[in-house]
């Protein structure tokens, strides 16, 4: 017998080998030792931003920003949206020296074309607009239409910075990663109600916060979801992706299949339109979208774009304080403890800690509390961790300006064309 025919994607993967495969690349057991962090930008119009920028400017913009010698890895979303990945970093400052010669060098290369990049979580002006036209996006729209607009918006509209931190040890008992695991999906609350930045959709106020998470939050009723923080990760998760929805089923010629209902286990199972490998099981990882996504290390997804030049830096220098330094790890996962009961049995971010986080930022009186501990937390042990004065200056800044006074960048953001509120 001839063995099924798979394409160029590799042999046949059985359910047991994929169940073996998820528990092995998604948490990677160690020490923490690296960081990254990936960061996405709107780029606009300098002087008038609420003029959308035509495609091709755009498009020659791409092009000369290609041509940069950059330390980190440069794409480009869907909708035009510039990203800079970091490579994996011994030290914060190691992650944020190297992100901010190239944004320099990236803003630099796009001034004299009247561009710039602009930090928010949403474009507060134009409706989606997809520029990349290739298989993945194409059948991914596709997909997400079926379950209403938030697919385009987030694709073509949306940014974020993803802090990406190692797994870290295995801990005694049943729930092995679990502290480490709750700690992100707790905190990360807190994270996105700190820096909660798109009150704005069309021009108008929408009534949250972070707009963004609430078009991430209605992808589709399983892809933006965790699985339940109150089992072993590793097993949970494996099964969340084995039982999650395939999106697309990639060809080597012609449109991508765009199956109906049908899990990556039942096309294990069922082996058509052809048995899946272990590459389809990779690419099936890209194609979920939960707030914290585990890769082998933890990547963080929950915090908008930041204004200003070097608003980025305190996210990222935040969240590695309060994830790699021992003391300040402690310190803040009591402080978020609590945190557990408002969250319920309902996974992020659909449980009601999330969503009081996107609606409310740090108006809400609990996430307030929680994120000045975390911020106190954090001052503390950025010094600990060889952040430079001026991150530390940055981070007690924003602190003093939005955490203490119970505010979010989103709460200073303000549009020309303001009209009433309206919801998503």
């Amino acid at each position: 017998m001839h063995p099924p025919d798979t394409g160029d994607f590799g042999r046949p993967i059985s359910e047991d080998d994929a169940e073996d495969l998820l528990r092995c690349i998604c948490f990677k057991t160690g020490p923490p030792r690296t960081l990254g962090a990936e960061l996405e930008w709107l780029v606009q119009e300098r002087d008038q931003p609420e003029r959308q920028v035509a495609a091709d400017r755009l498009a020659a913009a791409h092009d000369h920003v290609r041509a940069l010698p950059l330390q980190s890895a440069l794409t480009f979303e869907p909708g035009g949206q510039l990203e800079l990945s970091s490579r994996p970093a011994a030290t914060v400052m190691e992650c944020i020296d190297s992100l901010a010669a190239d944004l320099e060098a990236v803003r630099t290369a796009l001034a004299p074309a009247g561009l710039t990049l602009t930090g928010l979580g949403l474009d507060p002006y134009h409706p989606p607009r997809r520029l990349l036209h290739e298989p993945r996006y194409d059948a991914m729209e596709s997909y997400l239409d079926r379950s209403g607009p938030s697919g385009r918006a987030m694709m073509c509209s949306s940014t974020a910075i993803q802090v990406c931190l190692d797994a870290g040890e295995a801990e005694p008992g049943p729930l092995g990663h679990g502290r480490r695991w709750r700690l992100a999906h707790l905190l990360g609350a807190v994270l996105l109600a700190a820096f909660a930045n798109s009150p704005f959709r069309a021009g108008r106020r929408t009534g949250w916060r972070s707009t963004r998470q609430a078009v991430w939050a209605s992808l589709d009723p399983v892809r933006p979801l965790s699985p339940p923080l109150d089992a072993e990760p590793r097993s949970a998760w494996a099964r969340h992706v084995l039982d999650a929805p395939v999106m697309m089923v990639r060809r080597a010629e012609g449109p991508w299949y765009l199956p109906h209902g049908l899990s990556f286990r039942g096309w294990i199972r069922s082996g058509a339109p052809r048995p899946p490998t272990a590459n389809d099981l990779e690419y099936h990882l890209t194609t979920l979208f939960p707030p914290v996504r585990p890769r082998g290390h933890l990547e963080l997804r929950m915090i908008d774009t930041q204004p200003g030049e070097h608003g980025w830096m305190v996210p990222v220098a935040v969240t590695a304080a309060l994830f790699d330094d021992p003391e300040a790890a402690e310190t803040v996962y009591r402080a978020v403890k609590p945190l557990a009961e408002t969250a319920g049995s309902l996974p992020a971010p659909l449980n009601p800690l999330w969503v009081r986080a996107a609606r409310h930022g740090l108006a809400d009186p609990e996430l307030h509390y929680a994120a000045a501990a975390a911020f106190t937390a954090a001052l503390e042990a950025l010094e600990r961790i060889g952040a430079s004065q001026a991150v530390i200056e940055a981070v007690a800044a924003f602190h003093e300006r939005h955490v203490l006074r119970g505010r979010c960048p989103a709460d200073d953001l303000r549009l020309p064309a303001l009209t009433e509120e309206r919801g998503t």
